[in-house]
């Protein structure tokens, strides 16, 4: 599903190039129980791409050998690779920050019943996918009961101690919009999640990731269906920011996929756009071992606003407190 790269090809973006490598985001397949109107994965129960344990393995001597001090282990969801836990295992004991992009319904699937107790024990920090917290909207955008599912979910790991200050387990949580608008000011929209779900769940959690809708894969597609590519795009352009430009998250992150194959960001990954390394067409994760990328030109595109519009949007939220976005 590339439909939309060749729209994208065609719109300039400005040049940016990579800072001191930080994150190592590691897309272990794209398998998941649900499937989300905004995933710019595509995402789903029929999905068969995984990780291996061999590619897992070289992961690991990535982030040794680079002392990369923060693993993001991304998926779809990321739980069901038979090696999440060996990975997650392997990270912690090197002292690396574990960051798991969960969507929270994954707790209730057969043979994850043990996973918060998991991720607890391993103090992994969780990055909880609730569009809304309203039941309507998330079920609207991820399927009936979703929204009912998530709640027990947070409900669960805020049992283990996630979101309590004193227990040192942090559970953010993720916004998406419901389709071609960008978010709200973050900061504004975090406060009225922990007052609703405290209110009315008693759920606590740490902080609120904001972030647009990447106009690729199964969101893309939507736009093209509905007619409304262009005029998202053009939202997205006219609310660009360069300073925003400082602070986008491939300047200090490369993506891995299942196979192993390295972008400069989730969605190239999904774009398949490969990181540009000494001319080759796409180049593997342990051919970069002793390669020295910093200062090295980003791919970029039209999707690339999506990041640098309003506030900002990045795999950490909103990137700057702007002004109210344009509708």
């Amino acid at each position: 599903m590339r439909d939309t790269w060749p729209r994208l090809e065609q719109i300039a973006f400005p040049a940016i190039r990579r800072g001191r490598l930080d994150t190592l985001q590691v897309n272990v397949g794209y398998r998941c129980n649900q499937s989300c109107v905004h995933c710019h994965v595509n995402a789903g129960p029929n999905r068969k791409e995984e990780m291996s344990s061999e590619v897992v393995e070289v992961v690991l001597d990535f982030l040794a050998r680079k002392r990369v001090p923060v693993l993001d282990i991304t998926g779809g969801a990321p739980e069901l690779n038979p090696h999440f836990r060996r990975l997650v295992c392997a990270a912690r004991g090197m002292g690396v920050r574990v960051m798991d992009r969960c969507n929270l319904t994954i707790l209730e699937v057969a043979g994850q019943e043990d996973l918060a107790q998991f991720l607890a024990a391993e103090q992994v920090e969780i990055i909880g996918s609730l569009p809304c917290y309203l039941e309507d909207n998330v079920d609207r955008q991820r399927g009936k009961g979703v929204f009912e599912a998530s709640i027990r979910g947070l409900k669960k790991l805020n049992g283990v101690g996630y979101g309590r200050a004193e227990t040192g387990l942090v559970l953010n949580l993720v916004y998406n919009p419901q389709g071609s608008s960008l978010p709200p000011p973050q900061r504004e929209l975090e406060q009225d999640y922990k007052r609703v779900l405290g209110e009315q769940y008693g759920i606590v959690f740490d902080r609120l990731y904001a972030l647009a809708n990447m106009p690729i894969q199964r969101f893309g597609a939507i736009l093209i269906a509905n007619g409304e590519f262009d005029r998202y795009l053009d939202l997205l352009r006219r609310a660009h920011l360069d300073a925003n430009l400082e602070h986008v998250m491939c300047r200090n992150l490369i993506s891995v996929d299942w196979r192993g194959y390295v972008y400069d960001c989730d969605f190239n990954q999904m774009l398949d756009l490969p990181l540009k390394h000494d001319a080759r067409e796409r180049v593997h994760l342990s051919e970069l071992v002793d390669a020295e990328i910093e200062g090295r030109p980003i791919r970029v595109g039209g999707h690339c606003y999506g990041c640098t519009a309003g506030q900002g949007s990045s795999c950490g939220g909103a990137l700057a407190q702007a002004a109210a976005p344009l509708a």
